[in-house]
């Protein structure tokens, strides 16, 4: 965390300690509050939105000194959250059941508070833009339509009317998607593409159940660590990995491990400052210098790997000496579990996740060295088009219809495919009913997407061949546009419905 090596701020803290007898907590609160003071003066928006994030971190550190854990938000009734901004720590604790929706002035779509908020199924539009806050005033009537990021204050009764039609139509929807729930993802001519499910929280897994995931294809661990002011030991792990092994029942489950840093703060990891914390020192980055992070949970997957098909899967590789590491310190920790006698699957299958383009250019090395592939589109979008994916700014520019991700992906199942390993889709892209088509014609055999969209995202499996799917991945390839290959999609939709 940044505040923690910031010359301006702990310098003075540790004066004010030593010189004025104050305890850390209260020396520490007095520096913030001038450095709130300071911002607040500063004419650039971009600087004086910073004194949120100062106010949030310095408030983690405080909890952290006195030993407080983060209290969660407490509604009488049901609401509709409007703020600033939600860091994903913020948004994980947030109860479905009493957050109607949340909208934010900053973020994203693809941001992992955008991420967190899909997967606790909770509607949001983060990144409406600055002045919402001013316009909406409590006891409001609101619409948040997530689906198309629009929030609608005081809405006219013709809209309400409107809205409330679209919540009929939705429900039948969901009806007709209920028969799905325990029906494999099956083209029309019979080829088989899992539909698995993102694990984001501890909520989501009876979703995932509910709503009939083949299995669980992201499970992010991040909220382990986000829930606590401690790092999970390798026993609490363990008891949660257990327990989700027993609930999928035979289904596989894919545990990407820890991938902390870019939008997802950690304070008590006490990381360094950077400039730019989506190029640096995150994810597998860590695990080489930071052997406390990393241990605990690769022990714990090794000794539930026995109990179910566990596999794990390494975040942000970007190097064939990335993948060589990290495999040599699991055989280093199955020595260690096999000393102690305690037992794990010795086979279990170890994957990459492809989200950095050097990663995608050099997949025929990578799929020598792993057992399987999955594609985070939402990073590969940001890293190929250089889109930083919490900046509202630039999110227009951020799509997975661009021709060089549509090429990053094919090149990647390709050089999979011609060693025998699969690949897997999860982000954005993956429950993208447009889109799909495209990766069944790629070749992609699971797609891994938030319970909310299982159902929906079977549907659309179902509604064309592998061989028309196949054909128009070809066209699409052939594109020279976002705009192109999002207008051939709609049209290939078209076609299929007028000749229903």
């Amino acid at each position: 965390m940044m505040l923690l090596d910031d010359p301006e701020l702990i310098p003075p803290v540790r004066e004010m300690i030593k010189n004025e007898k104050l305890s850390a907590a209260a020396a520490l609160l007095q520096v913030i509050r001038k450095h709130e003071s300071v911002f607040a003066g500063i004419e650039d928006e971009y600087i004086r939105a910073r004194i949120a994030d100062l106010h949030d971190i310095g408030a983690q550190i405080l909890r952290l000194l006195k030993g407080c854990r983060r209290p969660k938000p407490c509604f009488e009734k049901p609401v509709i959250i409007f703020s600033h901004d939600l860091t994903p720590s913020e948004t994980a604790l947030f109860d479905p059941a009493m957050i109607l929706a949340f909208v934010t002035e900053a973020g994203s779509r693809t941001s992992h508070t955008s991420i967190m908020a899909r997967s606790l199924g909770i509607p949001a539009v983060v990144g409406a833009g600055e002045g919402i806050l001013a316009r909406v005033k409590t006891g409001d009537r609101v619409i948040v339509d997530g689906d198309e990021g629009l929030v609608i204050l005081r809405p006219s009764p013709e809209i309400l009317a409107s809205y409330r039609e679209r919540q009929e139509q939705e429900k039948k929807r969901r009806e007709r998607l209920a028969a799905y729930r325990t029906r494999p993802a099956l083209t029309r001519d019979g080829h088989r593409v899992v539909v698995a499910g993102n694990m984001g929280c501890r909520g989501d897994l009876e979703r995932l159940l509910e709503h009939g995931a083949e299995g669980i294809g992201l499970f992010r661990t991040e909220f382990l660590y986000m829930e606590k002011e401690r790092p999970p030991s390798e026993e609490e792990q363990l008891a949660l990995y257990l327990e989700v092994v027993r609930k999928m029942n035979g289904r596989p489950v894919i545990i990407r491990t820890l991938d902390v840093g870019g939008d997802k703060e950690i304070p008590y990891l006490n990381l360094p400052p950077e400039q730019n914390p989506f190029l640096g020192y995150r994810a597998v980055r860590l695990y080489f210098e930071r052997p406390e992070i990393y241990k605990p949970q690769l022990r714990a997957i090794l000794r539930a790997s026995c109990s179910g098909p566990l596999k794990i899967m390494f975040p942000m590789i970007s190097s064939l000496e990335e993948v060589r590491r990290g495999r040599a310190i699991i055989e280093e920790i199955k020595k260690e579990l096999i000393k102690e006698g305690h037992s794990f699957a010795e086979s279990i299958e170890i994957g990459v996740m492809i989200e950095i383009p050097s990663a995608a250019l050099i997949a025929d090395a990578l799929a020598e060295e792993v057992d399987f592939f999955s594609i985070g589109t939402n990073d590969l979008v940001q890293y190929a088009l250089a889109v930083d994916r919490t900046n509202e700014k630039v999110d227009h520019l951020a799509s997975h219809y661009h021709p060089a991700v549509l090429k990053l992906i094919d090149m990647t199942v390709k050089a999979a495919h011609a060693r025998g390993i699969p690949v897997g889709v999860c982000g954005e892209a993956a429950a993208d009913s447009l889109f799909i088509p495209f990766l069944v014609g790629v070749g992609i055999e699971e797609l891994s997407v938030a319970a909310a969209a299982v159902l929906s995202t079977k549907e659309v499996v179902g509604e064309c061949t592998k061989e028309e799917a196949a054909r128009l991945a070809a066209q699409l390839l052939q594109l020279k546009s976002a705009v192109e290959v999002k207008q051939a999609l709609t049209a290939f939709f078209q076609k299929k419905s007028d000749s229903k």
